[in-house]
């Protein structure tokens, strides 16, 4: 698939999409129901591709490949394992497959890849001088086993009748839209701890570890300080407020903890052997490495433009990043 139907590039060879960064046409006005109703139901649109995946994996660790709830009200050391087996092969395979296709195998080369250069082999800011092995030690060592230790410990408060548990069987509605809303508000929450995390002392303190990815690549979703991955996967703790089934939570945090790799992968689009592409819609968050002080949303709520942080991609968007910084520093002085 040749790459200059969508994009060109610039003169450092950077890749630059024709399609400009964007929101659904949900939280606008005036008010398009139509339109957002046609989003919703479209390809890509809110339910397909990725949340139905991403609900649809978090049905199946919690029915078919965890322990039975029971088992949370005092967790032995083969009920942990188990759920950090599973949650480490749910890793594994995901971010894997991204990273084995596009830099391991290099099936399309730099097609489409933002930054034309590789992940770095011999920098002193990464562990052993890898940003990959980097990214891997921290993805597995704290992302998986703080993802892992949440979801343990909120199903132990469920398991010892802490909170009210409903039956997906007996309602069947409120189970539908509890788990699909997850996208929006993991949505707002990424926003809101981004943004809190960019500020000093926790930028300094944790966030840089995970800037320091400059030019990301799959495995640079979930490296992050452990600091930042107990407030990012904080977003579990939502379900501690309503009436509560397992899945909801299991589903929250395989959203969280996966979704960062197609939002990484420092591609536009994964070529297939048909010819076809999928497209893993990650340039804001791109531009958000690339230049640190825009696009702290990633989703459908359009955060960014009502606080005036958004990146289009443009040139007129890069100058008002530019002025808005530029006036920035002027107030600080």
């Amino acid at each position: 698939m040749d790459e200059t139907k969508f994009g060109h590039r610039d003169r450092r060879e950077h890749y630059i999409p024709n399609k400009r960064v964007g929101y659904p046409p949900v939280f606008v006005w005036p008010v398009q129901p139509i339109n957002a109703l046609k989003w919703v139901f479209s390809i890509p649109g809110y339910f397909m591709p990725w949340n139905v995946f991403y609900v649809i994996l978090g049905l199946v660790a919690w029915f078919w490949f965890s322990p039975a709830l029971e088992n949370f009200s005092s967790p032995s050391f083969e009920t942990v394992s188990l759920v950090f087996l599973r949650n480490a092969g749910l890793v594994g395979a995901y971010f894997g497959a991204f990273h084995l296709r596009l830099y391991i195998q290099r099936r399309q080369d730099i097609n489409f890849k933002f930054n034309p250069a590789w992940p770095q082999k011999d920098a002193n800011k990464f562990m052993f001088g890898s940003q990959t092995v980097d990214n891997i030690i921290l993805t597995f060592g704290s992302g998986v086993t703080i993802w892992t230790g949440v979801e343990i410990g909120i199903l132990y408060l469920a398991a010892n009748g802490f909170l009210i548990l409903v039956s997906p069987i007996d309602q069947p509605i409120y189970f539908f839209v509890m788990i699909f809303t997850v996208h929006l508000w993991r949505d707002l929450h990424f926003y809101l701890v981004h943004r809190l995390i960019h500020c000093d002392p926790l930028y300094r303190l944790a966030h840089n570890v995970h800037h320091k990815n400059t030019n990301p690549g799959p495995w640079s979703g979930l490296a992050m300080h452990p600091v930042e991955h107990l407030l990012y996967f904080s977003c579990a703790f939502i379900y501690l407020l309503f009436p509560f089934h397992p899945a909801f939570i299991v589903i929250a945090l395989v959203h969280a903890g996966l979704s960062p790799a197609p939002g990484h992968a420092g591609f536009e689009r994964v070529v297939l052997q048909d010819g076809r592409a999928v497209d893993l819609d990650c340039y804001a968050h791109y531009l958000h490495h690339k230049y640190f002080e825009c696009n702290y949303a990633d989703g459908i709520l359009p955060l960014d433009k009502w606080f005036g942080t958004f990146h289009d991609g443009s040139a007129d968007s890069h100058k008002k990043m530019l002025d808005r910084l530029k006036g920035n520093r002027i107030k600080k002085t």
